[in-house]
């Protein structure tokens, strides 16, 4: 693991948002394993919120695949990474507050929530598999989308 990584990785378990991911897998039933560069693995979340295919809480990476397929889109799983840094540079909980903003004013801009969101859009509109500026879908098969 690279030291930035590793920072990312002590920074989301002090800021508590690690323990809460850890804490939303384990009472949604998901299964945990070991992911690449520092990340937690959830597979099998099941909760109806939030709709996307995956979602991150700290360096907790919660996919609805179940195991074996969750984290296997290496584009996908760079996208949910990237969030992880943002909950770092954002000390944890605040980033909530500051994507859910960030979210209403892409949805009041564009008509959804991702498109002119500036978190989504540092994370990649295309890796996530949202819809870009302009309502132009990526190219990016169907079932490879993340869309809510």
């Amino acid at each position: 693991m690279k030291r930035g990584q590793r920072l990312r990785q002590i920074v989301n378990m002090l800021d508590l948002t690690t323990p809460l991911g850890l804490l939303i897998a384990w009472t949604s039933g998901s299964t945990l394993c070991r992911g690449p560069r520092g990340l937690i693995i959830a597979a099998g979340y099941g909760w109806g919120l939030p709709h996307a295919g995956a979602f991150t809480m700290g360096n907790v990476v919660l996919f609805r695949a179940p195991p074996g397929a969750a984290g296997n889109d290496p584009v996908l799983l760079g996208h949910e990474e990237r969030h992880c840094t943002q909950y770092a540079y954002c000390l944890g909980l605040p980033f909530l507050l500051l994507y859910a903003l960030c979210a209403g004013w892409s949805l009041l801009r564009s008509g959804n929530p991702a498109s002119r969101n500036f978190f989504e859009r540092q994370a990649g509109l295309a890796a996530g598999g949202y819809i870009g500026p302009g309502g132009r879908l990526p190219d990016l098969p169907s079932e490879k989308r993340n869309e809510a």
